[in-house]
C-alpha cells in the first residue's frame, strides 16, 4: 500500500484552521433566519436515510465548485443571491474541505462545524424523508 503525503485528516485540519465554522447551536438559532441558507452536500441517499435541515439547499458534494460559478456552464442562481450560506455534510468533514476551496474561489461560505450528526444530536429540526421514496 502506497504512502500518502497528505492524509485526508490532515487536509480537513488544514482546512478547518482556515475557514470559518459555525458551532451547531449557533446554526440551529440561524435557521429561521431568511438570509441564511444551509447548503447540504451529503449524497442524495444520505438525505432520504436520515433526513435534512429544514429548506436547506441540496448541492451533491462533487457540483459545488461548478455550481457557484456564474461563468460555468453548470451555475446555480440560488449562489447569486445576497446571503449567508452555511455547508453541511454528515460530520463537517466534506464541508470543510469544500468550503475551503470555495473560499480559494472567492465565494463568501462558512462551514456546520460538526454536521449534520451534530445538529441532531442538539434536537435541531429535521425535514423527515419521504417513506414512499
Amino acid at each position: 500500500m502506497p504512502k500518502l503525503k497528505t492524509s485526508s485528516a490532515a487536509l480537513v485540519q488544514a482546512a478547518r484552521a482556515r475557514i470559518e465554522e459555525i458551532d451547531t447551536a449557533d446554526a440551529i438559532a440561524m435557521l429561521d433566519d431568511p438570509n441564511v441558507t444551509f447548503v447540504d452536500l451529503r449524497d442524495i441517499r444520505e438525505r432520504q436515510r436520515s433526513g435534512s435541515i429544514p429548506g436547506s439547499f441540496h448541492c451533491p458534494r462533487g457540483l459545488a465548485e461548478f455550481w457557484i460559478d456564474p461563468e460555468g456552464d453548470y451555475y446555480k442562481e440560488i449562489f447569486g443571491e445576497d446571503r449567508t450560506f452555511i455547508f453541511h455534510c454528515a460530520i463537517g468533514w466534506r464541508s470543510a474541505l469544500t468550503v475551503a476551496t470555495l473560499n480559494d474561489m472567492g465565494f463568501a461560505c462558512a462551514d456546520l462545524k460538526d454536521g449534520f450528526s451534530d445538529w441532531v444530536r442538539h434536537d435541531g429540526p429535521i425535514d423527515k424523508p419521504d417513506a414512499s421514496t
